[in-house]
């Protein structure tokens, strides 16, 4: 057991020794490293958090939304389709929305303009998103100025603004009454945006979407999965981009890691073959090349993930949020909520560490297999 414990204790004085010989190329290493994996990670939770954040938020949306097309674009839907959607076996409520986008030219900023059920405010007061309020420096009492769709000019004061707790998806949000939308955007009465459709059974909801296609050929009916579907993919898409634009970071580290594996320097093998020339076996040299790389590898990797830890959920990812938020004018505000599950990190460490480390071991072995006589000539 005492030559065993000594053989250990020789393998770690040599490992850190070695680091140590040759720091300046180690800390340079070490630092590329740290960086390739801080921006891998960084993207990978900041969409993996979007996502996350996306499902939440859609867990109170609709079942089915059925909205009415006209030459492939979306038009206002008679609300007297509502009746005969009730009428499908498995529906049990059908509710007429009334939602719109409103440019505001002096913001330069578009709006998204809803008028809820139970608005609990009279004509000609709205309530506004953090976002706008910011953008237009107003608060509760002032007064917003709307171009109508017949060209005249609306005034609305505004009655309160929505908590900045919601702002993820209140931001550029603005609430005002049925008839001052319908007067805002020129709706006539009769007619709603979408309509939506709640269902007892969330199994059917492919059975359903298919008898409201047959029952109104000039609607198109949008599933809940649909949707979260395509914010899955337009975040992937998105996250695909940000590791495009930073294939210079990542090529870099390609090639060093391919450096590595090309062979070691001539004072690497001559370490090597003293080391066999004094008594060392092949799996001791082994074992430390193996701890020198890990040393390097496994600190670059807690390095990197704690600081995309801290760059994504501390800071908002404030390097990448253009990229993968979207274009927008008005960047609503707000926290993501921590989550990093074990298959990133796993698929980050597969991704990072152990192609290094495979990168480190295999020259080594090259080297340790030669007789040590011709390494150390």
């Amino acid at each position: 057991m005492i030559p065993w414990i000594e053989k250990q204790k020789n393998i770690v004085d040599f490992t850190l020794s070695s680091l140590l010989r040759r720091k300046g190329k180690n800390i340079a290493l070490w630092l590329v490293y740290t960086l390739v994996v801080f921006v891998l990670a960084s993207v990978m939770f900041f969409t993996h958090a979007l996502k996350r954040e996306a499902a939440i938020v859609l867990q109170d949306a609709p079942e089915i939304v059925v909205q009415r097309m006209v030459a492939g674009r979306h038009e206002m839907i008679p609300i007297s389709h509502a009746e005969k959607l009730s009428a499908i076996k498995g529906v049990t409520n059908v509710k007429p929305r009334l939602w719109g986008y409103y440019f505001y030219t002096s913001a330069q900023a578009n709006y998204t303009v809803m008028a809820p059920d139970g608005f609990g405010h009279k004509e000609g007061n709205v309530v506004i998103g953090a976002g706008v309020a910011r953008r237009h420096a107003i608060a509760k009492g002032n007064t917003m100025f709307f171009r109508a769709s017949g060209g005249t000019s609306m005034k609305l004061t505004v009655a309160a603004m929505i908590p900045s707790e919601s702002e993820l998806l209140s931001s550029d949000l603005v609430l005002v009454t049925a008839a001052d939308f319908r007067r805002l955007f020129g709706v006539p009465d009769g007619y709603a945006t979408d309509l939506a459709l709640s269902v007892r059974n969330p199994r059917e909801l492919s059975t359903i979407a298919s008898k409201v296609t047959e029952l109104l050929p000039d609607v198109r009916p949008i599933t809940r999965e649909e949707i979260l579907r395509t914010y899955d993919a337009v975040f992937s898409w998105r996250q695909g981009i940000m590791v495009a634009v930073l294939f210079g970071a990542l090529l870099a580290f390609v090639i060093l890691a391919w450096d590595k594996a090309s062979g070691l320097s001539a004072e690497e093998k001559r370490e090597i073959g003293i080391l066999k020339a004094i008594g060392w076996e092949t799996s001791d040299v082994l074992v430390v090349k193996f701890w020198e790389g890990a040393a390097v590898s496994l600190s670059a990797f807690a390095a990197g993930v704690l600081l995309a830890y801290i760059h994504v959920f501390f800071s908002s990812a404030v390097l990448f949020e253009p990229v993968l938020k979207g274009w927008s004018v008005l960047y609503p505000k707000f926290s993501l909520t921590p989550f990093v599950s074990a298959y990133q990190v796993a698929t980050l460490f597969f991704l990072t560490v152990i192609p290094y480390t495979a990168a480190t071991i295999v020259p080594s072995w090259r080297a340790a297999i030669v007789d040590p006589d011709a390494q150390v000539r």
